[in-house]
C-alpha cells in the first residue's frame, strides 16, 4: 500500500521523545505485563529449549524468541494507533490480537532487518547506521499499512528520507536512555550479590522494552505513515427511493 501524505507534524527528536514516554506512563501497567510476559516467559521457555541441546530445539528456541519479539512489537504499534485520538480504546487482549496476523511479515522483516543492518556495522559502521535509520519504521508499516515484509523496507525508506537526521538523533536519544537505565540498576545491584545483578539486569530488559518500539511507532505515524489504511471503506449506501406520486384530485 502506498501513501503519500505529507507529514502529519514536523519530526524533532524533542517531540517524539516527550510523545513517547507520555504514552508509556499513560499505559504504563499494560506495557509492562506484556512486556513481561513476552521477555520473561518466552524468554524462559526458549532458554530451556536451548539448553536441552540439539539443532531442532536451539532453532525453535530462536523462533520462540522471534516471535516473542514481533508480538510485542505488533501490539506497541497498535497501541500507539490506538491512543493517538487522546485515548486507549482497545484492551490489551484486543491490541495483541489485532497484531498477531503480522507476526510471519514481522519476522521475515526483523531477519533481514538484522542481518543487512549488521553487515553495515561490521563493515564500516557507517552504512549500518543509515540503514537502521532509513528502515526503523518498516515494523509499524507492517503492522498498520499491511505492507509486505520486502516492500516495508522500501515504504520505510520514503518515509524517512526527508527527515534521516531527525530521526537519527532520536535513535541516538533512544538507545542512551536504554543504555542508562541498564547501567544504574547495573550500579545497584552490583555490590549487593550477583543474584541481584541477574535480577536487575531481567528488570531493566523489562523496563526498556517497550521504549524503541514506542518511539519508532511515534515517528511512523509522525511521518505520515497510516494515512492511507487509518478509516475503512464504508459500504455505500442505496440512495433514497422517490415518494410515491401524489393521488390526483377529485
Amino acid at each position: 500500500m502506498e501513501a503519500t501524505h505529507a507529514p502529519a507534524r514536523r519530526i524533532t527528536v524533542g517531540n517524539v521523545i516527550n510523545e513517547t514516554f507520555s504514552v508509556y506512563g499513560q499505559n504504563f501497567g499494560a506495557l509492562i505485563a506484556t512486556s513481561i510476559i513476552v521477555f520473561v516467559i518466552v524468554g524462559v521457555v526458549a532458554g530451556l529449549l536451548q539448553n536441552a541441546g540439539g539443532v531442532v530445539l536451539v532453532t525453535l528456541a530462536a523462533i520462540v524468541r522471534l516471535a516473542g519479539s514481533a508480538l510485542y512489537t505488533g501490539f506497541v504499534v497498535k497501541l500507539v494507533q490506538d491512543v493517538r485520538d487522546g485515548r486507549r480504546d482497545q484492551g490489551v487482549g484486543d491490541l495483541v490480537s489485532s497484531a498477531a496476523p503480522a507476526i510471519l511479515s514481522l519476522i521475515a522483516f526483523g531477519i533481514l532487518f538484522g542481518i543487512g543492518v549488521g553487515i553495515g556495522l561490521i563493515l564500516l559502521i557507517v552504512p549500518g547506521l543509515i540503514l537502521l535509520t532509513l528502515w526503523c519504521v518498516g515494523a509499524p508499516a507492517i503492522v498498520v499499512e499491511g505492507v509486505g515484509p520486502i516492500e516495508a523496507f522500501g515504504r520505510s525508506w520514503n518515509l524517512v528520507r526527508h527527515h534521516a537526521w531527525s530521526v537519527f538523533g532520536t535513535l541516538v536519544v533512544v538507545l542512551l536512555i536504554v543504555i542508562a537505565i541498564g547501567v544504574v540498576l547495573g550500579v545497584i545491584a552490583t555490590p549487593i550479590s550477583d543474584g541481584a545483578t541477574v535480577v536487575a539486569s531481567i528488570i531493566s530488559g523489562v523496563i526498556t522494552a517497550p521504549i524503541f518500539s514506542l518511539a519508532v511507532s511515534v515517528m511512523f505515524f509522525d511521518l505520515g505513515g497510516g494515512q492511507g489504511a487509518a478509516a475503512p471503506a464504508t459500504a455505500t449506501q442505496p440512495p433514497p427511493s422517490p415518494p410515491p406520486p401524489a393521488a390526483p384530485a377529485a
